[in-house]
């Protein structure tokens, strides 16, 4: 009997050719990711301005002068600093004589002393500006001490029974007076800076 390991062979080999090729692994099919839009940020709050301006006019009153009118100049240029309409004039054979705003209704509210040809004081009698350190019309004498630190000098009034002055100079900041004049009631009727002796006329220019 012939050997069938020939045979045996053969048929296995037949059998392996006829095998499908072993199928390549699976993959995945590649996706495109699709970029999710970020939410917009919302703007941002514009800061409080620390800078801005405080509410109010400021005064311009100063142990100097008045804004950029400063006591001691000459008339052209107190007038020249003023920059508007000044009413106002001497009177024939006089050294002294006072300057105001034109919109200023009544001088004693506001206006400028000139005398022998300078700016040499001005006067306030309204509540609608602020003494240097902050004084102002219609104040009582304890208001004004406790706010100058009791450096107001007081002194009678020549007209007004129970009046008084209350003043004091301005030290190493210029060579001016600053003068409240109070009634008997002790409120504070009007005040003026200027320089000596003319910021001591207790009657202006008369």
């Amino acid at each position: 009997m012939k050997s069938l390991l020939p045979l045996v062979m053969a048929v296995t080999l037949l059998s392996a050719c006829q095998r499908d090729p072993a199928a390549a692994p699976a993959t995945e099919p590649q996706t495109t990711a699709t970029a999710t839009p970020m939410a917009e940020a919302p703007a941002p709050t514009p800061a409080a301005d620390d800078t801005a301006a405080p509410a109010g006019p400021v005064s311009q009153a100063s142990f100097l002068g008045y804004g950029d009118m400063k006591l001691g100049s000459t008339v052209d240029e107190a007038r020249a600093a003023w920059g508007g309409e000044l009413n106002g004039a001497p009177m024939e054979g006089t050294t002294c004589h006072y300057l105001w705003p034109k919109w200023i209704t009544r001088p004693a509210d506001f206006a400028f002393m000139m005398e022998d040809g300078r700016f040499v004081r001005y006067d306030v009698g309204t509540d609608k500006e602020t003494a240097p350190g902050g004084g102002k019309v219609g104040m009582s004498v304890e208001e004004l001490q406790k706010l100058y630190g009791g450096a107001l000098k007081a002194s009678p009034h020549k007209y007004t029974q129970g009046g008084q002055y209350l003043s004091m100079d301005a030290g190493d900041v210029a060579p001016t007076r600053l003068v409240f004049e109070v009634d008997a009631a002790g409120k504070v009727t009007s005040w003026r800076v200027g320089l000596s002796p003319q910021v001591e006329y207790v009657e202006g220019c008369s």
